[in-house]
């Protein structure tokens, strides 16, 4: 079993269904000379400029300057580190990209650039994602950021329209890393992410995690306000950004948490980056930005922010119960019921699965409504019951097993409250915790609604044959030629002057010009 398919095998069920396989092979020798060109001009130009693991890391992760790294030999490397790397398609959905990262899995975009877009990509890919992310993590403080900051983003509650945004982000990346795609397709595509993005009725949490990642992890500086260094993946691995954003056009800001509510634009250069003093200040920012997080604040606040987000979420009780499903409303008691609480009673929508742990254990959804009563109280487990909790909260019924309860009244504070006659109740002294997602991150697909599984066929995987078959036939020989001469040390000046007097029928490919220019002076 290689390091891949070891890392793999170790990944649970629900995660493994978005890797794929490198396909080592399948990168031509244009790709390699992509990588070659990016890396050279990177290191060439972070070596005073990136943070000092920079160097160090690039070799000890398993990255060089003339192939496209393996993700096997990466692999290798990163498991010295307690990190491993799979292949994955471009966007993937945030809650796999954040739990993969809180393992210490790296998702790398297998594909690499085309030489059109080689400073910057409107897609994820190997460039980015292993030569930006993988050498800071030879930073033991560091790597354990990227853990802490990918579970924070995991258990951040998204909205409905999170997704709409996610899905037209990925749709435009496609697009426009399709050499077939027409102006109006790239038109609409960028049309419906603006729509996608107005729809928007509130910032979420998940939004405001995922600019703390884009600031720190993604486009952070690090150091001396005035003289700072790269860090971040995305200036790492971009030319032209590598470039802009030490000079004063950008402007450099202390790192706070106020970077969460900082918006951000992929299609340009950032005019503002943010400086953290040293690695430590990342988790000093961290903790601050996670304590305003509903999956620590529990109680009243956690509830409102699942009922406002319209998506599963799932949320902790006193006992430990997990109980996932749609928050749909609340109902206040006349006092305080517990510390940051004053609902007495919460109503879900179903599919309602119970858990401990963040395990279901084959359990299966309850698909009508359920309750959740809070204040001190016990529900029996069979026969008919009267309780009255702490809270003020009267509940009468006959209670059927499991916590299934049917003809259930209730009456608050003298009100008689209108509650579904058969349902699940739960009952629970507080509310400790309410997190993003189903507690069990294995039951998203079978329970809660298919996440995207960017299946084979579906328009990425088609832009990407398009793509590789706009490489013409003459010119992936000349290209493959001129490896083979770098490979073999062999390169004949009179050849070279062949090679550069049939690239000029391609005028559009300086890269190829570039590789001979490049051999002939070593010549």
């Amino acid at each position: 079993m290689t390091p891949t398919e070891l890392t793999i095998s170790r990944l649970p069920a629900h995660l493994r269904r978005y890797v794929v396989s490198q396909d080592y092979d399948a990168y031509t020798p244009r790709d390699h000379a992509v990588w070659r060109h990016i890396l050279g001009k990177l290191r060439g130009h972070l070596s005073s400029r990136a943070h000092p693991v920079y160097l160090e890391g690039l070799s000890a992760t398993g990255i060089n300057l003339e192939t496209i790294p393996s993700l096997d030999d990466m692999n290798e490397r990163l498991s010295r580190l307690g990190w491993a790397c799979v292949g994955v398609r471009g966007f993937i959905p945030p809650a796999v990209f954040t739990e993969l990262q809180s393992m210490g899995v790296l998702a790398i975009a297998s594909d690499i650039r085309t030489h059109e877009h080689i400073g910057y990509t409107p897609a994820p890919d190997i460039v980015h994602e292993s030569a930006g992310h993988a050498p800071i993590i030879a930073n033991r403080r560091y790597s354990e950021y990227l853990k802490a900051c990918g579970l924070v983003g995991f258990k951040s509650i998204a909205s409905l329209e999170d997704q709409a945004v996610f899905e037209a982000i990925r749709n435009l990346s496609v697009v426009k890393e399709d050499p077939d795609a027409s102006e109006d397709e790239v038109a609409h595509a960028e049309a419906r992410l603006t729509a996608a993005s107005a729809s928007r009725r509130y910032v979420s949490e998940s939004t405001r995690a995922s600019r703390l990642y884009w600031w720190t992890a993604e486009y952070g500086l690090v150091g001396d306000l005035e003289r700072p260094r790269i860090y971040g993946a995305g200036l790492l691995s971009s030319i032209g950004e590598a470039e802009h954003c030490l000079t004063p056009a950008v402007r450099k800001l202390p790192l706070t948490v106020a970077c969460a509510d900082a918006e951000y634009d992929i299609t340009r250069m950032q005019p503002q980056l943010f400086v953290a003093r040293d690695f430590e200040h990342l988790f000093e920012v961290l903790a601050e930005f996670e304590s305003t997080l509903a999956f620590k604040r529990g109680g009243d606040f956690g509830l409102e922010v699942a009922r406002e987000a319209r998506t599963v979420n799932h949320l902790v009780l006193a006992d430990g119960r997990e109980v996932t499903g749609r928050v749909m409303e609340s109902v206040l008691a006349p006092g305080p019921v517990a510390p940051g609480l004053t609902s007495a009673l919460v109503r879900m929508e179903g599919p309602i699965l119970v858990s401990r742990g963040g395990k279901a254990d084959g359990a299966r959804p309850w698909n009508g409504s359920a309750l959740v009563a809070f204040g001190a109280g016990e529900l029996p487990e069979r026969g008919p019951f009267k309780l009255s909790l702490s809270s003020g909260l009267e509940l009468e019924g006959f209670s059927a097993g499991g916590g299934e309860v049917l003809a259930l009244r209730a009456r608050l504070a003298g009100r008689v409250l209108e509650v579904p006659a058969v349902t699940k109740l739960f009952l629970s002294t507080h509310l400790p915790s309410v997190a993003g997602g189903p507690a069990d991150p294995a039951t998203w697909d079978r329970w809660f609604g298919e996440l995207e599984a960017f299946a084979e066929g579906d328009g990425e995987s088609k832009a990407r044959e398009r793509k590789a078959l706009a490489l013409h036939p003459s010119l992936a020989a000349l290209y493959r030629e001129v490896r083979g001469l770098r490979e073999s040390g062999r390169a004949r000046p009179e050849r070279l002057a062949q090679i550069a007097s049939a690239a000029t029928d391609f005028q559009d490919d300086w890269l190829l010009r570039a590789e001979v220019e490049e051999l002939k002076a070593r010549a």
